[in-house]
């Protein structure tokens, strides 16, 4: 399958989810991620160290002659309207992750008025970047969400240091030492299964 990270900001962990996803859907079969951001920075995130799949940009994803199971693709931030159309339109599941704070849920509303109209992939948006308790930022912006009817990931990726050590070291989350790398970790193998899920739903009836 192929499943494609976009968002019309950036900051709210586009490129973090691209490379967790790339790392659980690995597990499953073999997985190319495929950065396609002028910032390139899942690029520079796997030359800081090792990552379990293959990561490269877009013109050497066009060179590779050999089939991957799964594909996930990294996006430049603020995609022009023919590229959104284009990225929409070309993979199995387009993931847009928000963080639970008002200029990111600005962008977030931008992409989906983009998004409404064209011929695309279903999609699902991702909370990122959730405070942890006593804040309820994350809880009040889900329930929102809910409200509006926009397709949503049950779960959720909770804010953690882990993270950055994780991008520091050029590694997945889970090969840091953080208290909270395996919780971190976690977070995003729920997102793996729901998306594999959602590929099991469009296969089986086309729709999602």
């Amino acid at each position: 399958m192929i499943v494609t990270v976009a968002s019309f900001k950036g900051g709210v962990g586009k490129t973090t989810t691209a490379i967790h996803l790339a790392a659980f859907l690995q597990g499953y079969a073999e997985t190319l991620l495929i950065d396609a951001d002028p910032n390139q920075s899942a690029l520079a995130w796997a030359s800081r160290g090792e990552l379990p799949f293959a990561v490269v940009d877009q013109w050497q994803a066009e060179a590779i002659a050999t089939p991957h199971g799964h594909v996930v693709i990294d996006t430049p931030a603020r995609p022009i309207a023919e590229d959104l159309a284009l990225l929409a339109s070309s993979c199995d599941l387009l993931i847009l992750p928000t963080t639970p704070d008002i200029l990111a849920l600005d962008a977030l509303a931008l992409m989906v008025q983009h998004l409404a109209g064209l011929p695309i992939a279903p999609y699902r948006i991702l909370l990122t970047m959730i405070p942890p308790y006593p804040s309820r930022a994350g809880v009040e912006v889900r329930d929102m969400l809910l409200t509006t009817g926009l397709p949503l990931f049950e779960g959720g990726i909770r804010r953690y240091a882990a993270f950055q050590k994780a991008a520091l070291a050029g590694t997945a989350v889970y090969d840091v030492k953080d208290p909270k790398a395996e919780v971190g970790w976690q977070d995003y193998v729920a997102i793996g299964k729901e998306v594999l899920a959602l590929a099991l739903e469009v296969n089986d009836e086309g729709t999602v």
